[in-house]
């Protein structure tokens, strides 16, 4: 290769690196948190831009599951009445390592570990029907 396409190439590699980076990443254990895991929970990551969460929290509080609120990004923001939110640099360092792209992000997690992840688009429903008839003939 001559030296011209060497700082082409490096930078589009690392250009198609980084999404994959910036992704919550399935079958994950969760980073270090301050709560006693459940055996199904919803992790809901979120920061004080976010703008309405209503519907969001609406949703996750329906599914009955656990509910875990990790506000982000050092500017506190309100999680529903009765879900206290984890805040400060150890929520916000915790989102980071989760390498969580877009707030808020949605986390189904079972026995510690990532199921599935919405990164800004969460339209209510977690797939639960899908996991609890999943072991049924």
């Amino acid at each position: 290769m001559s030296r011209r396409r060497a700082p082409l190439l490096t930078l589009l590699l690392a250009l198609g690196v980084m999404p994959a980076q910036a992704r919550v990443r399935l079958g994950e254990p969760l980073p270090a948190h301050p709560w006693v895991s459940a055996g199904r929970e919803v992790v809901v990551v979120y920061s004080h831009d976010c703008g309405d969460l209503g519907a969001l929290w609406t949703a996750i509080l329906a599914s009955g599951l656990p509910v875990r609120a990790v506000n982000a990004e050092d500017i506190p923001a309100p999680a529903p009445t009765g879900v206290p939110a984890w805040r400060g640099a150890d929520a916000t360092a915790f989102a980071r390592t989760l390498r969580v792209g877009t707030y808020p992000a949605v986390l189904l997690v079972q026995g510690g570990r990532i199921l599935n992840a919405w990164e800004g688009t969460f339209a209510g429903d977690l797939g639960l029907a899908g996991l609890d008839d999943a072991g049924q003939p």
